[in-house]
């Protein structure tokens, strides 16, 4: 059996998330699918982390275990070949022996995409929240690095199936920027791991402060340790993508 780890991309758009759910379809599970085919036997697929339904990925990285003997890039050829075109494999390799995704990674990269522009092209639909009303984006952009430093996430948390009493949600946030770029308004966050829709939660706070329904001192608030306000508003998962993992 050899270890392969894969650098996948993907359009979220028409997938339940990442992990494998019952008469869903995800993005686990197409892999999975593909590699049982290869392998002439089940294949379980482990990958640094799970998205949600509907989130982007530039580079998710996964491994496995395989017997067969296929050199690596052709079973990049031929997994491409096999999945779905919203799926694509980008790099295959030998991992080490005891590679794990989640646990051995030391950092990850978000980006969120809010388009302003007054239309939003049928091209970039499934890729950006279009949100042409008013927004104070140099508020937004003045607080997006409030986020920074290691922070108790409570209030940016959805509930997760993976959470078990006495489980921390601090997180440690090395960078978070917003920044415009043309007519778009980018959100960019890296760090040592994120809960459950909390970029999304973030996007939809900062969007909050941006209408004026909140300041400084609310979203520091949110930022306390254990923190008893509710996560939300979340912004669309369209927005969302996951640009890399380090380790």
């Amino acid at each position: 059996m050899r270890p392969i780890r894969i650098t996948v991309a993907y359009d979220g758009t028409d997938f339940h998330g990442w992990q494998v759910q019952p008469g869903l379809r995800t993005i686990q599970s197409e892999i999975e699918r593909v590699l049982g085919e290869i392998e002439g036997t089940p294949v379980q697929v482990i990958a640094s982390g799970r998205t949600d339904a509907g989130v982007h990925a530039l580079a998710q990285i996964a491994a496995f275990m395989l017997s067969n003997p296929i050199p690596v890039e052709n079973l990049r050829r031929a997994m491409n070949r096999l999945l779905p075109r919203d799926i694509r494999i980008l790099d295959a390799s030998i991992a080490p022996e005891n590679f794990h995704p989640r646990y051995d990674a030391v950092a990850k990269t978000y980006e969120y995409r809010i388009l302003r522009s007054e239309i939003c092209q049928p091209f970039d639909r499934r890729y950006v929240y279009h949100h042409p009303y008013p927004l104070d984006e140099a508020r937004m952009i003045e607080l997006a690095p409030l986020i920074e430093g290691a922070h108790d996430f409570t209030a940016f948390a959805a509930s997760d199936d993976r959470d078990e009493p006495g489980h921390t949600k601090v997180r440690t946030i090395y960078c978070s920027r917003l920044a415009r770029q043309a007519d778009r308004l980018i959100y960019r966050v890296r760090g040592t791991g994120f809960l459950k829709h909390m970029v999304r939660n973030i996007v939809g706070v900062l969007l909050e402060i941006g209408k004026g329904n909140l300041a400084r001192q609310d979203l520091e608030a949110r930022l306390r340790p254990h923190s008893q306000i509710p996560p939300g508003p979340t912004a669309p998962a369209r927005g969302l993508f996951l640009i890399t993992v380090e380790y």
